[in-house]
């Protein structure tokens, strides 16, 4: 039986049916996003502020696990189902989702083991330790569900199902707007309320997700007898994974690198940063939707051989991108006078805050390219170039910029480190994508 998941003769189209949906949902998410960022601010306590920020590098954490499993395995079965291997499929599916639940109880274990060394390595200090203390434990209890909200909200866009994959994105979004005012505000719960909100919310997704592979998917499951898989699927599962979990965890080291740059310049720095990273996130509904939601054809194309259709189909995003992520950017960058106080509305918070904004804003073209390029090798399974990407702009380039930066110019060089890693790793991104073969519709292996 021949898998007929994508119109190839209407590739754009199909295209759009898959990033679209992935990014309502990212709208979404932003929108939760801000409304906690808000409702945290709202409690006036830049301590509150800056401690529900200093735990930002968990996100990434648990990010990079459920990635592992989550990129790693649907770059493997969107060239699997191109291939129309529906045995692999299946199996591959199922260790996912098992092999990230049995990991997530792991990392939450040695979150709470190690929470005060950790709380301290990402920033704390006396002022903030108690709320980012309160923050942090209960995103560690709630590791497994965290992680497992990224496994099929990838996966089954594998099928085309991304409508579905948006939904349950969406649900637990919502969820969480709705019990951010009660707990934070209502119920005075602060810090702990947050990150309560957070995980009920991830609970709901992944149990309407569950629902759905249950019901609905032909292919992807959940069956425990089809949780095994053969060294060669694990082989090509784990490296493609392991790599976007680098890029989660290198993005946790300069956020940590980041807060304690900025920590002598004092605690509303760490707090006027924690509002411009919600903020900045804003372009990403864009980014991320047209890069993460063309893996499923992006990989389709590659396993079916079809580099003609592929090289078409990067280079429209490339031109897509740029036009999307421009207009963002100057939006945001001009705006930041009147965005910013939304927030919250004292003179230094933002004053530090529309200068922050503006340098995160700069470099949005050139981060979009170099996150595209990432996930169009992430989709053909190529783990080297992907690394090399993965490390460049939020790790080695963006580290020793930031540190060259802080030497040389102090702490306009500590907000200005990002702009620069982004062009420097955009130009090392441009060189690797019109160098391969395939991208650009040559049938040569790649080196």
């Amino acid at each position: 039986m021949k898998t007929a998941l994508f119109d190839l003769n209407n590739i754009r189209k199909e295209y759009f049916k898959l990033v679209v949906p992935m990014m309502m949902s990212q709208l979404v998410s932003i929108i939760y996003g801000l409304t906690d960022g808000f409702f945290i601010a709202q409690t006036n306590n830049e301590s509150i502020v800056a401690g529900v920020s200093i735990c930002s590098p968990m996100f990434f954490i648990l990010m990079a696990l459920g990635n592992i499993f989550a990129q790693g395995g649907s770059s493997y079965i969107s060239r699997m189902l191109g291939e129309n291997n529906i045995d692999a499929v299946k199996r591959v599916s199922s260790f996912c989702f098992y092999a990230t639940f049995i990991c997530g109880i792991a990392l939450g274990a040695i979150f709470i083991i190690f929470r005060t060394p950790m709380l301290y390595m990402m920033g704390a200090s006396s002022e903030t330790f108690q709320h980012a203390s309160d923050y942090y434990t209960v995103m560690a209890f709630g590791a497994p569900l965290a992680a497992l909200s990224f496994i099929h909200s990838n996966i089954i866009r594998c099928e085309g199902m991304a409508k579905s994959a948006m939904f349950g994105s969406v649900l637990g979004s919502v969820v969480n707007i709705i019990l951010d005012p009660i707990f934070i505000t209502g119920l005075g719960m602060n810090a702990f309320g947050a990150a309560l909100a957070t995980v009920i919310g991830y609970a709901s997704s992944v149990l309407y997700l569950a629902v759905v592979v249950a019901l609905k998917c032909k292919y992807i499951n959940i069956n425990p007898a089809n949780c095994r898989v053969k060294k060669a699927e694990l082989r090509a599962v784990m490296p493609v994974g392991i790599i976007a979990a680098i890029l989660n965890l290198v993005e946790t080291t300069s956020n940590i690198l980041l807060n304690q740059f900025l920590l002598p310049y004092g605690t509303g720095k760490i707090a006027a940063m924690g509002i411009v990273l919600r903020v900045a996130r804003i372009p990403q509904i864009a980014i991320l939707g047209m890069t993460f939601g063309g893996i499923p054809i992006f990989g389709y194309l590659y396993g079916q051989k079809n580099y003609e259709k592929l090289s078409e189909l990067s280079r429209f995003c490339i031109k897509l991108l740029i036009c999307v992520s421009l207009a963002c950017s100057v939006v945001l960058i001009l705006g930041a006078p009147v965005i910013i106080p939304l927030f919250m509305d004292t003179g230094t918070i933002v004053a530090d805050g529309v200068e922050m904004l503006r340098w995160q804003m700069a470099g949005t073209v050139f981060a979009s390219m170099v996150l595209l390029v990432n996930i169009l090798f992430q989709s053909m399974g190529n783990a080297k170039r992907s690394f090399l990407l993965s490390i460049s702009r939020k790790g080695v380039v963006y580290i020793a910029v930031l540190f060259i930066g802080s030497s040389l110019i102090g702490y306009t060089g500590v907000i200005a480190a990002q702009f620069i890693a982004d062009m420097v790793s955009c130009i090392i991104a441009l060189i690797l994508y019109f160098k391969n073969p395939y991208l650009n519709n040559k049938k040569a292996d790649l080196v």
